[in-house]
C-alpha cells in the first residue's frame, strides 16, 4: 500500500491511499489552508547546542502517545490519533482545538522502530497555533512524548527544513532508517488565500533516552 499526504488549511493532513506498491511513500501537494495569522516576536527557550548528539536509543513496544512536550520552544500538547476515512484521507485535528496535535495511529508510535508522524496547526482563522514556532527548533532540541505505557521517549532534533509543496522529499522524510525516528510536521512558507502555505516544515528527530514514570 503507498500512502499519500496532502497538507491543507494550515497544517492540516489529507492521506490518499492506494495499492500501486509495497513500500510507503508521500506526497506534499498543495491544499485549501485557512488564513494565517500574525504573532509577536518568539524567543526561544535558551540554548547550547551538545557537541555530539546523543546516539540511537533501542526500538520501544508500540504504545500510543499521549502527551508531547518541546522546551525549547515552550509546548506541551495532548495527542489525538488520527486514521484514515472511507477516502482513504487523515485530516487535522479540529479547527477548534488548535493546541491539539496529531499523531498517524496506522504508523509506528513514537520510540517504535520506523517513522512516527505527529502533525500540529502553525494557525487558524482565530490566531496562533500549537506547531507556530516549529521551524525554531535547533540541532539537539529535545522532543519529550509521553506514551500510555507510562514510559516517555525522549528524541533529539536533527535538522529542521522547510520543503516547498512540489519538491517535498518523500523518502527522506518518511523513508525507513534503521532506527526510531520522529517527524513533527507543520505548514510554512509564504502563505496567500487562493493557495494557501507554500511549503512544509519539517522536524527530523530520533530516539535517544527513555524515562519511565515515578510508581
Amino acid at each position: 500500500m503507498t500512502l499519500s499526504v496532502t497538507f491543507s488549511l494550515v497544517t492540516g493532513i489529507v492521506w490518499a491511499s492506494s495499492d500501486s506498491s509495497d513500500d510507503p511513500s508521500v506526497t506534499a501537494a498543495r491544499g485549501a489552508d485557512a488564513a494565517g495569522g500574525g504573532a509577536a516576536p518568539f524567543r526561544r527557550a535558551p540554548h547550547k547546542p551538545p557537541e555530539k548528539v546523543p546516539a540511537s536509543h533501542a526500538p520501544l513496544v508500540h504504545s500510543r502517545p499521549v502527551k508531547v512536550a518541546v522546551p525549547a520552544i515552550f509546548i506541551e500538547a495532548p495527542v489525538t490519533g488520527l486514521g484514515l476515512d472511507k477516502k482513504g484521507r487523515l485530516g487535522a485535528p479540529p479547527l477548534s482545538k488548535p493546541k491539539l496535535v496529531g499523531w498517524y495511529e496506522k504508523g509506528p508510535s513514537p520510540g517504535e522502530a520506523g517513522t512516527s508522524l505527529i502533525v500540529g496547526h502553525r494557525d487558524t482563522e482565530t490566531g496562533p497555533a500549537i506547531f507556530l514556532n516549529l521551524n525554531a527548533l535547533r540541532r539537539g532540541d529535545t522532543v519529550k512524548v509521553t506514551r500510555a505505557d507510562k514510559k516517555t521517549a525522549v528524541f533529539s532534533v536533527d535538522e529542521v527544513k522547510t520543503y516547498t509543496k512540489e519538491e517535498f522529499p518523500d523518502d527522506k522524510v518518511y523513508g525507513a532508517t534503521g532506527r526510531p525516528e520522529l517527524r513533527l510536521m507543520t505548514c510554512g512558507g509564504r502563505f496567500d488565500k487562493k493557495n494557501g502555505y507554500s511549503a512544509n516544515v519539517v522536524v527530523f528527530a530520533h530516539l535517544t533516552s527513555l524515562k519511565k514514570q515515578a510508581a
